[in-house]
């Protein structure tokens, strides 16, 4: 049976998406024909050709051309300048007041408390010459009934918690700064204090509309006699960015690939409108870009496709979030499962996998087999998600991998779109980018995929991609410590 399919007799050539106008910039060299053709996978390989064909054509939307990803990188960079002049825009571009980056004379012992999930963290983080030579970390357990009751109670737990760890570690009595790492959408007002914008994830807490987050954080820390600063306000990114400029001063965007997805970067402060605080000697400033909802004004339509409105009608945030759909580890089990359901429906497919059946990690593991030449895995997790009596074989298993191949590809494409701008923006003579993330970590082909197109729509730009550990933890003690520094230079 493997001979037959192994066999790969039928080829097809993949449809295409609508296509827009190259933009110049973003590939020079595309009047020879190749720079358009790098953009696309390999064609779908089975037997039956004529199957093959039919597939193609009906997943043709998830395949992006070099010119429709053009023309969302001049989205992109539309939404970028109006987000930047707080004009209407899908792209937050959130002034994070972060004025500098690591150079290496952080020093001190400082408290980082990381929010972003069920689990969250409190750690003891200590620097020297901006080296980490220190981390003491405690996790917690935040139940259904903290993250969907009123903030307050939330925040009273944050508290409790942080006097708990500090209790372990003898320094209850002791004076502290602390990070505070909130990753959800927020409005920063200083480097120290923020809004939220909306919960996130599993997160409804009520009460907090106009609500200073880290005002609150500190209000229940001063409640229980702890003499603990909340000097920093950042998200995961940010510390991202940190965290990687801190393993390579080139470094001056930072990105998460994984549950969700979002980018910062450094930006001139001149260009930033939004400023609630002295500026006149910062230089450049962290924006946060809170690109996960990009294209939540409809922008981004022109890609949208039927696979990609079931996923969204089915998600627990419907009509937002439209970017991290395409390409955050939450979302690219459920667009594999509705492509190959799409299949079902019309008789391409033998089965309809049902909602929840096929996860991220399934996809990864698919890639992972693709990239081996093997296809007895796949089968096996197929079966499993489609039921015993759904009529499956190693064909079936080969066009599973290849629709997990368009998704990722279109994944990949997407991400370097955001990232190519900004090194384009920025201008560097060499731009390194911080990620983090169970996507970038995990998927097989994912950072093969990226620096490859970041390559073609950043032509003459050098970058480096690099993986970068523990934003939320090491990035907002460092974050601390550069605040810290800061203000030791600029007294009031």
């Amino acid at each position: 049976m493997s001979t037959a399919v192994d066999s790969a007799l039928g080829r097809v050539g993949l449809g295409r998406s609508p296509d827009a106008p190259l933009n110049g910039h973003a590939a020079p060299d595309h009047e020879n024909g190749n720079w358009d053709e790098q953009f696309l996978p390999p064609p779908l390989r089975i037997d039956d050709y004529n199957r093959a064909q039919k597939i193609e054509s009906r997943l043709s939307g998830l395949v992006l051309s070099g010119a429709t990803l053009s023309r969302v990188s001049d989205v992109f960079e539309r939404e970028l300048e109006r987000g930047l002049k707080e004009e209407s825009s899908s792209l937050q571009m959130e002034n994070t007041y972060v004025p500098e980056l690591p150079n290496g004379t952080e020093e001190g012992l400082f408290l980082a408390l990381d929010l972003g999930g069920t689990n969250f963290r409190v750690l003891l983080l200590e620097l020297r010459a901006g080296q980490l030579v220190r981390e003491d970390v405690k996790h917690y357990h935040i139940n259904q009934a903290l993250r969907l009751g009123p903030g307050e109670d939330l925040f009273n737990f944050l508290a409790d918690c942080v006097q708990d760890f500090v209790r372990s570690e003898g320094m209850d009595k002791e004076s502290l700064s602390l990070g505070f790492t909130f990753s959800f959408p927020m409005r920063q007002h200083s480097i120290s204090s923020g809004e939220l914008i909306t919960w996130t994830k599993s997160f409804k807490c009520s009460g907090m509309n106009g609500v200073d987050v880290a005002g609150l954080l500190q209000q229940c820390l001063h409640a229980r006699g702890l003499d603990i600063t909340v000097r920093v306000l950042l998200n995961d990114t940010t510390g991202t960015l940190m965290a990687g400029a801190q393993i390579d001063p080139n470094v001056g965007i930072g990105v998460i690939l994984g549950t969700g997805s979002n980018g910062c970067y450094m930006e001139r402060a001149s260009r930033v409108q939004h400023w609630e605080a002295a500026h006149a000697r910062v230089h450049d400033v962290c924006v946060d870009v809170e690109w996960g909802a990009f294209g939540d004004n409809g922008c981004l339509d022109f890609i949208r496709t039927d696979i990609d409105r079931e996923v969204d009608q089915h998600s627990l945030l419907a009509a937002s979030f439209t970017f991290e759909k395409y390409i955050g580890g939450k979302y690219l089990g459920e667009v594999l499962r509705c492509s190959l359901a799409a299949l079902g429906r019309v008789g391409l497919f033998p089965a309809v996998p049902p909602p929840g059946s096929l996860l991220t990690e399934h996809l990864s593991l698919f890639e992972e087999e693709n990239c081996s030449g093997g296809w007895s895995r796949t089968l096996f997790v197929l079966q499993q998600a489609c039921g015993e009596e759904a009529r499956l074989g190693p064909e079936e298993a080969l066009i599973t991998q290849h629709v997990a191949q368009l998704i990722s590809n279109r994944a990949a494409q997407l991400a370097s779109v955001c990232i190519a701008a900004l090194i384009r923006r920025m201008d560097r003579p060499l731009t390194g980018v911080a990620v983090d993330g169970s996507v970038y970590k995990c998927h097989p082909r994912i950072s093969t995929l990226m620096n490859k197109y970041i390559a073609l729509l950043a032509p003459n730009h050098k970058f480096t991609l690099m993986g970068a550990e523990d934003g939320s933890g090491k990035g907002s003690a460092l974050t601390a410590a550069i605040a810290a520094r800061v203000a030791a230079n600029n007294p009031s």
